[in-house]
């Protein structure tokens, strides 16, 4: 019993100190993830608490049941518009791109630690994904939008890369732990049944659950453990059938986020928490897993390993894979540069530990560098090259905080929006009736200096004010635009990113010569619309945050609708 209770113990305060250590991560802007892994090695062996723990098969017990979370929570965050822009370059550099990364990795891994050719492609398929957890963290802790073209592409390969890789490293591990087995088309057959009957049970899960939601009358606490535990069943019935459990389980996230459900807030905002937890649990225990000291003879060559799968694998792999759909430079150059390798390297290289094979620790313990490199190297440079490659753009306009009135049964789905009204906030010193917003939203009150004012007193919006809203949820986006900071006090400012003035995406370059000086040898007719120099030149994936150079002046797309149309475009001068 004495020893359980310390095992409680022990494990409380590691999860204690990780969580403590983000405050330290985000002031010296390390990944989160390195945080957590460091924090498990300082506990480990040959750390300060000396822990023992050399067990790979719960290893892959933890790390898989986590991984399913983080992929789901990704689901659920992933809209629908990024498909439109991403969807086939994204599924291209799941597939190809990991290939090619695969190939060039496993043959450099070959030469630099004199494996033999199947050795090498097993090493360089087990580093051949990104790491979805990697770059959904990075992102959400860094607090970094990038335009949705890049952000959408990275989502999704690496939230759909895993399945290749995956089937790469089990086949690779069965032939080298079966060599008299031939290697035939049943690959490729293997393959398909991954990718199907994962999508296919990936999307009926999906349905299913959505349904289920509109039909069961449970409290809303519950929501959130029903779709945690309908996302580990979905994970072990589509393995149990022969599919891709990651893949099943990030295509129902995608589908339960993306329905109009009540109690979808409920569920992000706890598997928010859940995905962290996961992702903290697992790097701890990763962290545990490995012995410092067994690295150093092979330190060297497994730096070199990672500087080839940095600087020449991933980047050959996402110019190729890329090159068909003739995505802006700086697009390809950060998307090269956001490969990273997280806990799924690691994991993978527990499969040729488990079945026993020849150097099987070699493989975990060089993936574990590799990964380590690409989170000191890639990770705490993401926000910094962003900036450098001008693919930051400004947060969406949100409110502070929203409570969805689930319990009322409506056409549309009700919600209590919270905006803290600030000096830049488009409303302040405004009556509520001068405010220009969507005709049901409600004003119900304010708190100000701690005391709640009526919606009956009509008071002057002030900085300060806590303002209450009811409106429906497809009216949040509009309200928030008026209400939430124009972000002038943020990282980057919404005004001058667009610019000072707004106009309609259909207007022609004649309705804009008689207000602005376009140059008249620019190569476009006068007839000609902005949103079509911006179909042009974008070859129909426009994102938020586009430029166009007219002259001296800058058009940025500004809002597009779900259909990629361009509906708002902002205007300001060019810098020299």
């Amino acid at each position: 019993m004495e020893a359980v209770n310390l095992l409680i113990l022990i494990a409380g305060a590691l999860l204690v100190i990780s969580i403590l250590a983000v405050q330290f991560s985000v002031r010296v802007g390390a990944p989160l993830l390195l945080v957590f892994l460091s924090v498990g090695m300082l506990a480990g062996e040959e750390g300060v608490l000396g822990l023992e723990f050399d067990n790979p098969d719960a290893a892959l017990l933890i790390g898989s049941v986590a991984l399913v979370i983080i992929l789901f929570d990704g689901g659920l965050r992933t809209h629908p518009e990024r498909f439109r822009v991403a969807l086939r370059p994204a599924a291209t550099l799941a597939s190809v791109g990991v290939l090619i990364t695969c190939l060039i990795t496993g043959l450099a891994a070959s030469w630099l630690f004199g494996f033999s050719w199947i050795e090498g492609l097993l090493l360089g398929a087990i580093l051949g994904s990104t790491d979805a957890a990697a770059v959904f963290s990075i992102f959400q802790s860094q607090k970094l939008r990038i335009k949705e073209r890049v952000a959408s592409t990275l989502e999704i390969e690496s939230g759909s890369n895993d399945p290749m890789a995956v089937m790469l490293t089990v086949t690779i591990v069965a032939v080298l732990a079966n060599p008299e087995v031939p290697l035939d088309g049943w690959i490729v057959l293997v393959f398909l049944q991954q990718a199907v009957v994962g999508a296919i049970v990936g999307y009926l899960s999906g349905k299913v659950f959505v349904f289920g939601c509109k039909k069961l009358d449970l409290h809303v606490s519950f929501f959130p453990l029903l779709a945690v535990a309908g996302a580990v069943t979905v994970f072990g019935l589509t393995a149990q059938l022969g599919g891709s459990g990651f893949l099943a389980v990030y295509l129902m996230g995608y589908l339960v986020g993306n329905a109009r459900l009540p109690q979808v807030i409920h569920i992000l905002r706890v598997h928010d928490g859940l995905a962290w937890l996961s992702q903290i649990v697992m790097f701890l225990m990763l962290g545990l897993l490995m012995t410092p000291s067994s690295i150093t003879g092979i330190l060297v060559p497994a730096l070199i390993l990672a500087a080839v799968l940095i600087f020449i694998a991933r980047p050959l792999a996402v110019f190729i894979s890329l090159a068909p759909f003739r995505f802006p430079w700086r697009d390809q150059i950060f998307i090269s540069w956001v490969g990273l390798r997280g806990a799924v390297p690691i994991v993978l290289a527990l499969f040729p530990w488990i079945a026993g094979l020849e150097n099987q620790q070699l493989y975990f313990e060089i993936a574990f560098v590799v990964v380590l490199v690409s989170l000191v190297v890639q990770g705490w440079s993401i926000s910094w090259i962003a900036r450098k490659l001008g693919l930051e753009i400004p947060a969406e306009p949100e409110p502070e905080y929203r409570m969805p009135l689930d319990s009322i049964h409506s056409k549309n789905v009700l919600e209590i929006l919270v905006y803290e009204i600030t000096d830049d906030s488009a409303a302040a010193e405004h009556h509520w009736g001068e405010i220009n917003l969507p005709r049901d939203a409600d004003f119900i009150g304010l708190i100000r200096t701690g005391v709640w004012v009526r919606s009956s007193a009509d008071p002057k919006l002030q900085a300060g004010d806590s303002l209450m809203v009811m409106a429906a949820s497809e009216d949040v986006s509009k309200i928030s635009e008026v209400l939430a900071s124009t972000g002038t006090n943020k990282r980057i400012n919404r005004k001058s990113f667009f610019g000072d003035f707004v106009l309609n995406a259909d207007v022609t370059l004649a309705d804009l010569a008689g207000f602005y000086m376009l140059p008249e040898d620019g190569g476009e007719d006068l007839d000609t619309k902005i949103n079509e120099i911006f179909v042009r030149r974008f070859h129909r994936r426009v994102v938020v945050g586009d430029h166009v150079l007219l002259g001296n002046l800058v058009f940025t797309a500004r809002e597009i609708d779900d259909d990629g149309t361009i509906l708002k475009v902002g205007v300001k001068a060019a810098t020299s």
